[in-house]
């Protein structure tokens, strides 16, 4: 059965899709009724596919397409002896156009139609086609009634082409939204399915392009790449048999004031995990004798002043700061002290709340903001920041420079502005735990020492950091700790490797 990692990897909005639509019926001669029956019937056989025992079913139809492939759905259900009721909000006169013939069909073939009150007592299947894509304010009413009533029952849901109450291009939940446990996407993915709320709203993500032309995609560039570790671990192959460490960049890891060293040394481990040849810690004083005790590996130094700092810096091949870092004098002056520099950077917890202070743009940086850190460095809240999250990121890119990762429940990347945002739909909640983003920030600069610029480092480093948590979360979500990710990232970024060894 294909699953999230088969999914294409092109994102569209919501009005790129409608494009899409139009040129496949208008451009290309294929009728909206015939599209309409493919997406009720590849909808219908997945849900098949998913519930084979399933013997009575609910369909919840809006006034829109979204309704229309609802009923699809219900009449090939009733043809294969299922017990079938379909419930319908909105107001019945304003079903139209292809809905409305789909609406006939299923009333031709005996079907019934009864206006919702409530859901049944049971239900071995409830299919969402009530909302669809083109959703632009909260849901109110009967409509938010019947969602809530949705996410408070026991049997599972299909949702049609997506989660009613899901914003289309930002994942926000618009008031309330279905919570389903199969969506069922056509024509185009939408980028909203993979941001914000939308992995928890979809569930398992399935994808059909209802066999149109594939000339129809050139009519729009995509609006975002999903990417995923077996796409980004392309990038890497078989290590020369000539090389030393010095082969694989030495990274120079900055942070650790006085009570804050874990940060640093989860940063500096990742870093070794994820390849680099060679990572020096840069910390203070207080700790610096006894940082490496449990990992050797690390090199370490005491930095009293930016004067301590100085001769690191001119061995190392890239900077990563802020794991740690803090905001009082030693760290505002080892901050300030690369200020102007121009060499490549991985920018990162109070490094960015340093930067939020004084805003400057950097040409050759990795910035790795969660939505707090983002909302300082954009002079806004952390709800404005979920609320437009791909906004969010093109707006830190855009006055900062270099690379922006905005962190969270889909990861976004946002390099140079010419090219779609990158989307990670690798990751999970696990995930949310203190350290798990100093071990990104070590990786990002572990892949830019091996000689990734900086955009392929950022996709590939949150690529591997949630594909580690997602294998670290095998045994459970809960209580899953940041060197959980870090003993994950060895056997991950040797898979290549592994696979040319088998074959």
């Amino acid at each position: 059965m294909p699953d999230r990692d088969r999914l294409p990897h092109a994102l569209y909005r919501a009005a790129q899709v409608r494009n899409l639509d139009r040129c496949a019926i208008d451009d290309h001669g294929i009728p909206g009724i015939e599209l309409m029956n493919r997406a009720g019937e590849v909808a219908y056989r997945i849900l098949r596919e998913r519930w084979p025992d399933a013997r009575d079913l609910t369909v919840l139809v809006g006034t829109g397409n979204n309704g229309g492939d609802g009923y699809v759905i219900a009449r090939l259900a009733r043809a294969e002896g299922l017990a079938v009721r379909v419930l319908q909000l909105g107001d019945p006169q304003r079903v139209s156009g292809d809905a409305a013939l789909s609406r006939d069909a299923w009333c031709d073939a005996g079907g019934t139609i009864a206006p919702y009150r409530g859901l049944p007592r049971r239900s071995d299947v409830l299919v969402d086609a009530l909302l669809g894509t083109g959703l632009e304010r909260p849901v109110e009413g009967l409509w938010a009634e019947a969602i809530q009533a949705l996410d408070h029952q026991r049997s599972p849901v299909l949702a049609v082409d997506i989660p009613s109450g899901l914003h289309a291009d930002t994942g926000q939940v618009m008031g309330v939204a279905v919570r389903a446990d199969v969506t069922v996407s056509f024509i185009g993915l939408k980028q909203g399915l993979f941001i914000g709320a939308g992995p928890e709203c979809c569930g398992e993500i399935r994808f059909s392009a209802l066999s149109i032309p594939a000339r129809v995609y050139s009519s729009e560039v995509a609006s975002a790449r999903r990417i995923d570790w077996d796409q980004q671990s392309a990038r890497f192959g078989r290590r020369p048999r000539t090389a030393h460490k010095g082969t694989f960049g030495h990274l120079l890891v900055i942070g650790g004031a006085p009570g804050l060293s874990g940060a640093v040394r989860l940063a500096g481990e990742a870093a070794l995990r994820a390849g680099a040849g060679l990572v020096t810690i840069a910390t203070h004083p207080a700790h610096a004798a006894w940082l490496n005790l449990s990992r050797p590996e690390l090199m370490v130094s005491a930095v009293e002043t930016s004067a301590d700092l100085a001769p690191l810096i001119a061995r190392a091949d890239v900077v990563a700061i802020g794991p740690g870092l803090g905001r009082e004098v030693w760290g505002r002056d080892l901050w300030q002290s690369l200020l102007g520099l121009g060499m490549p950077m991985v920018v990162d917890a109070d490094a960015l709340n340093l930067l939020a202070e004084a805003p400057r743009s950097g040409p050759d940086w990795v910035l790795t903001p969660h939505p707090g850190e983002a909302a300082r460095l954009l002079g806004t809240n952390v709800a404005a920041i979920e609320q437009d999250r791909p906004a969010g990121a093109h707006a830190l890119q855009g006055r900062y420079g270099g690379v922006a990762v905005l962190k969270g429940a889909g990861t976004l990347i946002q390099g140079d502005p010419v090219r779609p945002l990158a989307v990670c739909s690798d990751g999970n909640p696990g995930m949310a735990t203190a350290g798990s983003g100093d071990v990104l920030t070590g990786i990002i600069g572990a892949l830019r020492a091996q000689g990734l610029d900086a955009e392929e480092a950022a996709c590939a480093g949150v690529c591997l950091h949630a594909a580690a948590g997602d294998r670290a979360a095998r045994t459970g979500e809960r209580g899953l700790i940041a060197s959980d990710i870090i003993d994950a990232l060895r056997p991950l970024a040797n898979r290549v490797h592994a696979l040319q060894e088998e074959s």
